[in-house]
């Protein structure tokens, strides 16, 4: 059956609503997110800020690199911080960017030398955020990486299956602080064309903000979850690419489908990390015997980060519901509190449905003894994916 990720790129963002006192886009794949990112770049006047795990020196790359350094040489104060153990960048393309006025800095970078204890610190805390904020005014986060990956085929890019969200609205200045922070504590430069906006309305109870700090707010994300979770009254339908619950969210998963919630979870049947699923189907029979109904994605990759419940709360974010997200890694999901946008989520879940194919119970219990124990295996070893 074709799969609509085989459809025409379509860079219009998939929804657009009001929400309080914001405008939100869905952008749920590289052609819609990258398209809206790159037109706000092209649009700065005074600050870019841009935050993410991967960046590569690919086409999409390159890309972004040329817009960037277009507003460099603009005037506008380009700022890039991404994960050194993340992404994969030469010197001749930081050089490329550093030149025109681009100021990148690595988060974490890891040395061998020195404390083991300190090394092992840099390889577990990692930035996995997706940020990018210009002028104080827009930001766009979500689940994809600056690398060809995440770009529509069309667009020299592979394709994978991810959701971003763009914000216009009281919550972006709480956004650029978490780029502000990570920065300063990283060793950036001082940030000069940066003032933050004066609130033009007060916090919006509508659109919220989870985040992961880097001394504090550790269980922020994983709470955001939990508490949706013990709430859901009517249904839960969560996309997320590496599935590895805590136990505490698992058990607010079964008890919410023992108490008649329809729980619906889409894994990455297809994956980038295999070993993550493998220890995911360790877990699938505590979740079909608890009612949950499982599904496994089939198209390009899956990557996404997102879920919605009782159309009313919805999350797009960073954060995989796995150990290393839930526990270490900085992480950023920003949470909608609206009908119309739980619409328009819970549409794009069922759209993606008919990439999966459903797991049963049944077809679950007839695995093969290699399959049962490279399940086992890898969930033995979750910890360390």
């Amino acid at each position: 059956m074709p799969s609509e990720m085989d459809a025409p790129p379509d860079h219009n963002p998939y929804a657009q609503l009001n929400v309080g006192y914001h405008h939100l886009s869905i952008l749920r794949d590289g052609g819609q997110a990258f398209a809206a990112m790159i037109e706000a770049i092209s649009k700065a006047q005074h600050s870019i800020c841009l935050e993410t795990y991967i960046l590569r020196d690919d086409h999409t790359g390159a890309r972004f690199g040329e817009a960037l350094i277009e507003r460099s040489r603009k005037g506008v104060e380009v700022n890039v911080l991404y994960d050194a153990w993340g992404s994969s960048v030469s010197v001749e393309y930081l050089a490329w960017l550093n030149k025109a006025g681009v100021r990148t800095m690595a988060f974490h970078p890891v040395e061998l030398s020195g404390a083991f204890d300190k090394t092992v610190a840099k390889l577990t805390l990692r930035n996995h955020r997706k940020l990018l904020i210009v002028d104080g005014y827009v930001a766009f986060t979500g689940g994809l990486n600056i690398s060809d990956d995440y770009a529509a085929v069309e667009d020299h890019g592979v394709g994978w299956r991810d959701t971003h969200i763009r914000i216009i609205g009281p919550t972006v200045p709480e956004l650029l602080s978490f780029f502000l922070t990570t920065w300063k504590t990283s060793g950036g430069p001082p940030i000069r064309a940066i003032s933050m906006p004066k609130p033009v309305h007060d916090p919006d109870a509508k659109v919220r903000v989870a985040a992961s700090h880097l001394r504090r707010g550790r269980r922020t994300v994983r709470h955001a979850y939990g508490d949706a979770f013990r709430q859901a009254k009517s249904h839960i339908f969560i996309t997320n690419a590496y599935f590895l619950p805590t136990v505490r969210l698992l058990q607010s998963l079964r008890h919410a489908a023992q108490r008649g919630v329809d729980v619906r979870v889409m894994v990455a049947g297809t994956t980038d990390v295999a070993a993550v699923l493998h220890a995911s189907r360790a877990i699938y029979g505590l979740l079909l015997k608890s009612g949950v109904r499982l599904f496994e994605w089939e198209g390009r990759v899956l990557h996404a980060k997102t879920a919605t419940i009782d159309r009313h709360w919805s999350t797009i974010g960073s954060s995989n519901l796995d150990r290393q997200s839930l526990r270490f890694n900085l992480e950023v999901n920003v949470i909608v509190e609206d009908a119309p946008f739980a619409s328009a989520m819970e549409t794009m879940f069922f759209e993606d449905l008919i990439s999966c194919r459903e797991i049963t119970l049944d077809n679950w219990e007839k695995r093969s003894i290699f399959e049962r124990g490279a399940s086992w295996a890898a969930y033995l070893a979750r910890d360390w994916l």
